[in-house]
């Protein structure tokens, strides 16, 4: 992290500077940066890895918290849609006050470095199989006492490595998060349509009981109706021939019409 940058980086105060002076030399450095400086700067932020945030403030991972301040307050004066021209000035501007919150976050800045520390250990121990191989460089980093070892941590091409098994590392891990973001929401859709089919079933069976509630008096005046005078006769049916009154010992009963 932080090489290949657009800016050239302001030398530290010296300990003991005034807010003031420090505000004075931002602004001897500000007048000193061209209008293709800060478009440069622009074009760097928005090429970043868009999970890194240390990659768009254009830090190493080991940055303090009072580094993110300091370099968030330098690039966000410098791109400044107020003060740079290009045209996605705005967006660069969004993605370095996004990075910094992300940093300044106290869990979210753990993941992140936890992400990295997974990296280290990850390209150390391919290391440490290289050097198994290497006889002269294994004897180096038993006689340095591990100091050969710190020398190429520090080296370019390991923070290179690093950077670039940070993002596969961030990448996987995203991939992954939404994977089980997009489980929790099809499950979240399988339950809350499981509910409103239960809520209609029961207001289905709600409306029933409700009509047959309401339909209750004119089935009990209907009941009533048949038990005093029997049950009536539909057209067209026939009806069984009532008992002769004349002769009280015999029964009379119509017989059957044959047709056609």
């Amino acid at each position: 992290m932080g090489e290949n940058s657009s800016v050239t980086a302001t030398p530290p105060p010296p300990p003991g500077k005034s807010s003031a002076e420090e505000d004075a030399l931002l602004k001897q450095f500000f007048a000193e940066v061209s209008e293709v400086e800060r478009d440069n700067e622009v074009n760097r932020i928005l090429s970043c890895f868009k999970l890194n945030p240390f990659e768009y403030l254009n830090m190493s991972f080991d940055s303090s918290i009072d580094d993110v301040k300091k370099q968030y307050r330098k690039l966000s004066l410098l791109v400044h849609p107020d003060k740079c021209k290009h045209p996605q000035a705005k967006e660069a501007f969004g993605a370095l006050a996004k990075a910094q919150q992300l940093l300044l976050d106290p869990q979210e800045r753990d993941y992140i470095l936890n992400q990295v520390n997974a990296a280290k250990e990850e390209l150390r121990s391919k290391w440490k199989k290289q050097l198994k191989k290497d006889t002269a460089g294994k004897l180096k980093s038993l006689v340095t006492a591990g100091k050969y070892d710190q020398e190429h941590e520090q080296s370019q091409e390991f923070q290179q490595q690093l950077k670039l098994k940070v993002r596969e590392i961030l990448t996987e891990q995203e991939w992954r998060r939404r994977k089980m973001a997009m489980r929790i929401s099809e499950e979240e859709g399988r339950l809350k349509k499981d509910e409103e089919e239960t809520k209609e079933m029961w207001k289905r069976k709600r409306e029933h009981e409700e009509q047959w509630e309401g339909t209750r008096e004119k089935r009990v005046s209907s009941w009533r109706d048949f038990m005093k005078g029997g049950k009536k006769v539909k057209k067209g049916e026939i009806r069984p021939p009532k008992l002769k009154t004349e002769d009280p010992n015999k029964s009379y009963v119509q017989r059957p019409v044959k047709r056609g």
